[in-house]
Order: C-alpha cells, then sequence, then structure tokens
C-alpha cells in the first residue's frame, strides 16, 4: 500500500492545465472529489499548446502521440471515452527513416508489413532479427509497465517483486545499444530502435536497456494522430474535465501557496484566492519547489536531458520524400550524442525531426499550404550556450539547419517559408523549464524509477507533484500517467484501465458530444477558447505575406 495524503482532500486545486494537471482533475473528479483547475495561459495544454499564425495553426509541443489508451484511462474516469471526443488517426507509417548514404526505411507499427520492409531494406535474416526484437520488446512492456512505469515508490523496495526478475531476466539492466545489436546488425536498423534514448536524455550506448520500451511505445504499439492537432487532447479533456464538474480558470498565474503548518490552506493568484483542501502542482520542478518553499535534498543535483531548437515554417509547397514523421539522420551517430550530452555543442552533423502533419490533416493550413515542424536536439543550457547566448546563436542556427535540408533534398525549404516561428532554448528557460529543455531530468538510473523526484515533498503532507520532471517521467504516455498516479496520491483509489478497444486503421471518425444545457455540469462548464492570438512576446516569428 503506497502513501497517501493524510487529512481531508474534498477540494483539489491542480495547478496547470496541461496533459498531466488535466489527466489529475479528470482521475480525482472521477473518485468524487471537488476540482478547481488553474492555468496561467488562455487555453489548455501546457507544453502541448497551440500557436495560431497567418492560417496556420501550430502545435508548440508533441508531435507524437502514442498509447493513446493511456489517454483513454482518464476520460473514463468521468465515464467518458477519449475515442468518442476526438478523431484518432493512425500513422501509416509510423515514421519514415532517412540516412546520409541514399537509403530510406519506412517504420510500420504492424508486425508483418514490418518485416516485409526491413527485409526489402537489409535482406531476410535483419527481418528475422527484426521479429526477434519485436517480441523481446513485447516482453519488455509487459514486465515494466504494471510495477515499474504505472505505480508510485515510496522507497527503493518497492523495486523488489516478481517483474523485477523477469526485467532483469530479458536484459533490462544492460545497455540498449548492445541489446538492439543482438537483434540487428545493420548499423542504420539499430538506430531506428535506439533513437528513442534521446527522449529520455541518454545514448543508446549508455541508456539501460529498460529504456527500448519507449521503442515499444513508437514501433510496436503504433501512432497516431489526433484530428486538429495535438492540441486536440488537451482541448478534449478539458471540456471532459468541465463537463464533469471541474471549474477552469484560464490566464491566471500561481503567485503563491498560503500554509499552515505543513498544509497547503489556498491557491493564490494574480487575481484571486482559491481556498483548497489539497493541491496538485505540475509546473517544472523548480516552480513547483518555489511555491512549496520546499527542495528535497539530492545527494548530486539534477541531471537534465538535452533541449532542442524547433522551427515551425508554414510553407506554399511541400515536398513528397516527407511522410508524417521523417528522421533525417546524420551520417555521425556517437559522437553526435556526445556533443548532446557531454560536450555541450551543436550537432556537428545533426539528426533531425521533420513533421509535416498537414500530410494527415490538411486543414492545419490554408488551402495548397503546408506545415513543417523541425526539431534539432542541442545541449540544455547547463552544458551549452546559456539562454543569452540563444538570441544571436538562434537565427544562425535556423540558417544552418534550412541550409543542412537543403543539401538532404528540400530544395527551395528557405524561400518557400511563408509564416514560421523559431523556438530556441532561451523559449524553455524563459517559460520556467530549467536547464532551458522541455524534457527536464534525463532518465539516468539515478533519476528512474523510485529515484527520480518523487511526487510527495518532505514537509508538506497535501501536496502532490505531476509532470515529466516526476514519477514516471519524460513523454506523453508517462506524462498522463503522472497525473493519474498524483490523483492516487490523494484519493488512494488506483485509476481504472480502460475496457474499450483501441482505434484500428479505420477507426475514429468521432466529434465532441453535444452539450447538455439542462445539466448542472453543462451549467458549470466554461466555454472553451478556439486560441489566442500569436504573443508578441512568445517565440521568435518572423512571416511574410506573397
Amino acid at each position: 500500500m503506497t502513501r497517501t495524503l493524510p487529512g481531508p482532500t474534498d477540494h483539489v486545486v491542480v495547478v496547470g492545465a496541461g496533459l498531466a494537471g488535466l489527466s489529475a482533475a479528470l482521475h480525482l473528479l472521477g473518485a468524487g472529489r471537488r476540482v478547481t483547475v488553474v492555468e496561467r495561459e488562455e487555453l489548455p495544454g501546457g507544453r502541448a499548446g497551440r500557436l495560431d499564425l497567418g492560417g496556420y495553426r501550430i502545435d508548440t509541443g508533441p508531435t507524437v502521440l502514442t498509447m493513446p489508451e493511456l489517454a483513454d484511462e482518464a476520460f473514463a474516469a468521468v465515464g467518458e471515452s477519449l475515442y468518442e471526443r476526438v478523431e484518432l488517426i493512425p500513422l501509416h507509417p509510423a515514421y519514415r527513416a532517412c540516412f546520409a548514404d541514399g537509403s530510406s526505411l519506412d517504420v510500420h507499427t504492424g508486425a508483418e508489413a514490418m518485416a516485409a520492409e526491413v527485409e526489402r531494406f537489409a535482406g531476410a535474416a535483419e527481418a528475422a532479427g527484426y521479429r526477434r526484437l519485436r517480441d523481446w520488446l513485447q516482453r519488455l512492456y509487459r514486465a515494466q509497465m504494471r510495477r515499474f512505469i504505472d505505480a508510485n515508490f515510496d522507497s527503493p523496495l518497492g523495486l523488489l517483486n516478481g517483474d523485477l526478475v523477469r526485467l532483469a531476466a530479458l536484459g533490462g539492466f544492460g545497455r540498449l545499444d548492445a541489446r538492439i545489436g543482438r537483434f540487428l546488425s545493420d548499423e542504420r536498423l539499430r538506430r531506428v530502435f535506439s533513437f528513442q534514448a534521446l527522449y529520455a536524455g541518454v545514448p543508446p550506448e549508455r541508456a539501460l536497456a529498460a529504456y527500448a520500451v519507449i521503442a515499444y511505445m513508437d514501433t510496436v504499439a503504433g501512432v497516431y494522430f489526433p484530428r486538429g492537432g495535438m492540441h486536440a487532447l488537451p482541448r478534449a479533456m478539458a471540456e471532459a474535465a468541465a463537463a464533469a464538474g471541474a471549474e477552469l480558470r484560464f490566464g491566471q498565474r500561481v503567485t503563491r501557496l498560503e500554509r499552515s503548518g505543513e498544509r497547503v490552506t489556498a491557491v493564490v493568484t494574480d487575481a484571486d484566492r482559491i481556498p483548497c483542501d489539497a493541491v496538485v502542482l505540475t509546473p517544472d520542478l523548480p516552480v513547483a519547489y518555489r511555491l512549496l518553499g520546499r527542495r528535497p535534498r539530492r545527494p548530486l543535483g539534477l541531471r537534465h536531458s538535452p533541449s532542442a531548437v524547433v522551427l515551425h515554417a508554414g510553407t506554399d509547397r511541400t515536398w513528397p520524400q516527407l511522410a508524417h514523421h521523417t528522421i533525417s539522420f546524420g551520417a555521425a551517430w556517437r559522437t553526435t550524442f556526445g556533443e548532446l550530452t557531454r560536450a555541450g555543442r551543436l550537432m556537428s552533423d545533426p539528426s533531425l525531426l521533420v513533421t509535416r502533419p498537414t500530410t494527415t490533416d490538411p486543414g492545419l493550413a490554408p488551402p495548397g499550404h503546408h506545415l513543417h515542424y523541425i526539431l534539432a536536439p542541442c545541449p540544455n543550457t547547463d552544458i551549452g550556450p546559456d539562454a543569452a547566448a540563444w538570441s544571436d546563436l538562434g537565427p544562425r542556427y535556423r540558417d544552418t539547419l534550412l541550409r543542412e535540408l537543403e543539401r538532404r533534398g528540400l530544395d527551395g525549404i528557405e524561400a518557400a517559408i511563408e509564416e514560421e516561428c523559431l523556438i530556441t532554448p532561451a523559449d524553455w528557460h524563459a517559460q520556467g523549464h530549467a536547464a532551458g529543455t522541455p524534457f527536464s531530468a534525463a532518465h539516468t538510473f539515478a533519476q528512474t524509477g523510485p529515484f527520480r523526484p518523487r511526487n510527495l515533498v518532505r514537509g508538506t503532507e497535501n501536496a502532490v507533484l505531476a509532470g515529466c520532471g516526476t514519477t514516471p517521467g519524460v513523454g506523453v504516455p508517462t506524462v498522463l500517467l503522472s497525473g493519474k498516479l498524483a490523483a492516487a496520491r490523494v484519493t488512494g483509489v488506483p485509476g481504472r484501465r480502460s475496457t474499450r478497444g483501441r482505434p484500428t486503421a479505420t477507426a475514429a471518425t468521432a466529434t465532441a458530444p453535444a452539450t447538455d444545457t439542462g445539466s448542472p455540469a453543462a451549467a458549470r462548464r466554461l466555454p472553451l477558447p478556439d486560441g489566442p492570438p500569436a504573443d508578441p512576446t512568445a517565440p521568435t516569428t518572423r512571416g511574410r505575406t506573397r
């Protein structure tokens, strides 16, 4: 039995309407708590926000949705369904991988389709290795999910269970790159199943093999895109929370917490004071600790994941070689990770993620136009250029990236840009993200599971943390789980697994249910704005009109 908050918890204030906060809110509502959600922005989403720029509807955060059943758990807590509120489109292929030698591979999540593609790409022996790898990934996921990912920890002793033995037997405590190499000898294929370690902030040759569970989510479980963009997910979650009785307060910044001894008694914003019995804090760890006036002691300071430069480009053309998600690998590999995580330098031979959401949803751009999201990993501000340096470095690096993409076959990309938004570590820093990275604390062994910053903070008995900095970690699926785990700390009631089927290749043509204006829940519902205008204080935007 894990610890829960002592004393009354009837009214819970959730600070932050990102994915973690909205997940917590839905699970709390399902357990009968009264919930108030306070969000500094004018719309929900947090990192998964939206920017409207010259007719382009831009997701400002994650672009990859896996494990949608975890989001559906939150909807199910209040008797709703994700699949009835959001149209999820399965992506085929999930990714296209392009390599410096000119070869390319479509990454399918279906076993037969992927085996056939691997055989075309690298031969029958590698296809057989892929089948063995897929089986291993599935067993690895089953060994980790219930006891290590979807779990609260009160101490490292929580690791001692039968699944730990199974995880060890599967080689989960070896090194990721070496373990993938037992199945695949083609170095290009090994990249496809190990680059995900960068999400965890650790190079594949140093990451635990257990982190291959991220590759399971990406390459086995399926990749989806919500109609209307990734922001459609938090928007639907906020609407479901409002329908279930939550009070949503947008455009209010939390300035401090009132306390009586070790209990938080009220959340104070720049507009109001909200008495509460408990609080769930979802801002990045430094902000949450500052509000609490408490910072846990750790033998070593937190190590943070690499950051990213993101260029959102609205263009008057596109390039047929791009899939919805395209990974453009440079020739370098190990040196790239060393530059990002040790030397603190920009990648000399970058590997890039190019997402073209208008492949799947043309409505995200004006008719006949296209939206491209170009992500380049970069060092965080702890080990690389500091936030101030990016004011000059950012525009120069933007030009470097566009030249590199031109060299890799996206001819005329710079001339095709009509609207753009450049986001650098300086922008992440300005939003309160430690070390100028949206990916929070790295998933080193000493910062994983029971060793990760816990969602309970000593010295405050009725506050819980949620978000990517705490249990279980970084990524959309794990952030959704962090909200569920935070709610369980309040209620003692674990979230219920959804039993509804997942979307299939022909699934999900759903719309939001009609509003029942006569219900008490509807009377408490707040209308959600369509999206804010471009903020001149937000990340750099440059546009042209032709």
